[in-house]
């Protein structure tokens, strides 16, 4: 086996050929006729994840938010009409009672307009933004997380893919073996219970590699359910290009950091809520001011009483035709502290923000942290395992000779063989795990997968 073979890895950064399905409407699953790429996979699953529909549900209510706090400078306007039937006993003109049925019809149209409220109205407008932008950065972060999950499985479904031919190609070497020993067999050179302890050799193979196809198969299931795809049937990953982790230099963890305040959405979205929170202040304030209203309105109304003739229905409403037009002040003096215990309300919710951002940033830290020790360990791992498969090839290599001139044991040559599969399924596994983490770091640092 060469070598070279373990340094396949996926390249998540890597360009798709122009005729790949990758231009395909997104709302269209790409064809199951090629392998997908990582980044058809990232797009569709950005597409059909649940969470982040939720969150672009949340980002329209924002947006419906912003829209109705604007609207709030607009003028109202109502209108009303009413009609009243009474009956029994009524005081007269001539100071007696009598029975009287009355009715009367009344038609109101009102407008009111706030001219000045404390400037809660502006306050509440600028909440409003803040909080889509802050809707807004959620929506990204779920896009990110949603991603991270899709690499995750992605990696693992190409890791189990490229143990499936680990697997074919030891299948392989067993069967060549079983065939050389058949022919010795037959030319009365070994015994017959080395050939059938080569049979029990292929068929351990065989049955390891059924395993592994369906570890293989059951890896791209848990990838086709997080792409919400509806089966997993024909579904396939595209093999990756080689790439040599020993020529990657780690960034720092606090450059890293320090990049990633600046662009992380969660980061972006706990800055504006302590910002909307601080809005909420105002807002609450806005309570110790006045406000000042401008209304106008119109009306008109009918009345009816029996035993007396009144005008005509219409003549009414044109006679008693009214207009007004007012100013109204409204001055707070004492509403039980509700006021003032608003804004304390407000100003406990911009510290409990600001904390939450704290919090936000330390655990960022610690992300970042642990993301560079633990790709600075696979880095490291990768180039143990490189040491390790070259003896484990060269030793194997040496064995088969051995064994196929007599000089060493069955026993001993299946043991080599099985050395040598093991340290070609931890040299992939070391790589796969460092190209994780080291996209990771990527990920803090604003890369795109």
């Amino acid at each position: 086996m060469k070598r070279s073979y373990i340094y396949i890895i996926c390249a998540l950064l890597a360009a798709p050929a122009i005729a790949q399905t990758e231009n395909t409407s997104s709302s269209i699953p790409p064809s199951f006729n090629a392998p997908w790429s990582l980044h058809q996979c990232i797009d569709y699953a950005i597409e059909h994840n649940i969470n982040i529909k939720l969150q672009e549900n949340n980002v329209k209510n924002q947006e419906v938010a912003l829209s109705t706090a604007k609207n709030s400078r607009l003028p109202n306007l109502q209108a009303s009409a009413g009609e009243s039937f009474g009956f029994g006993r009524g005081l007269t003109i001539d100071n007696t009672y009598a029975n009287r049925n009355t009715q009367s019809t009344s038609f109101n149209l009102g407008s009111d307009v706030p001219l000045y409220t404390g400037g809660q109205i502006t306050n509440q407008i600028q909440q409003s933004k803040l909080n889509l932008q802050a809707a807004i950065a959620e929506l990204e972060r779920a896009k990110e997380n949603a991603s991270v999950q899709v690499v995750s499985a992605y990696l693992e479904a190409v890791y189990q893919k490229d143990l499936v031919a680990v697997a074919e190609r030891q299948l392989e070497l067993s069967r060549n073996q079983e065939h050389r020993i058949d022919l010795l067999f037959h030319n009365g050179k070994v015994a017959e219970t080395d050939l059938a302890e080569a049979k029990s050799h292929v068929a351990s193979d065989e049955l390891a590699l059924t395993q592994q196809k369906n570890s293989a198969m059951l890896a791209l299931l848990d990838l086709s359910q997080l792409l919400e795809l509806p089966t997993p049937e024909q579904f396939d990953v595209q093999q990756p290009e080689t790439y040599d982790p020993s020529t990657v230099v780690l960034p720092a963890p606090d450059a890293i950091y320090a990049e990633a305040l600046n662009i992380k959405p969660q980061i972006q979205s706990g800055k504006l809520s302590v910002q909307s929170a601080e809005r909420g202040v105002r807002i609450a304030q806005a309570g110790h001011y006045p406000s000042l209203h401008f209304s106008a309105g119109m009306g008109s109304n009918y009345y009816k009483t029996s035993g007396f003739e009144a005008a005509s229905f219409g003549k009414q409403l044109e006679d008693n035709f009214n207009q007004s037009l007012g100013i109204s002040l409204s001055v707070p003096i004492f509403n039980r502290f509700a006021t003032r215990n608003a804004v304390r309300q407000a100003r406990l919710q911009v510290t409990t923000e600001q904390l939450h951002l704290e919090e936000t940033q330390k655990a960022l830290y610690k992300e970042i942290q642990q993301a560079y020790y633990n790709a600075l360990a696979a880095q490291k791992q990768c180039a143990s395992s490189d040491v390790a498969l070259a003896a484990s090839q060269t030793s194997f290599n040496l064995m088969q000779k051995k064994y196929e001139n007599g000089k060493a044991t069955a026993t001993e040559y299946q043991e080599s063989k099985i050395a040598l599969t093991k340290a070609e399924s931890t040299a992939l596994q070391a790589r796969y795990t460092f190209l994780f983490r080291q996209k990771i770091l990527e990920f803090y640092r604003g890369t795109k997968f």
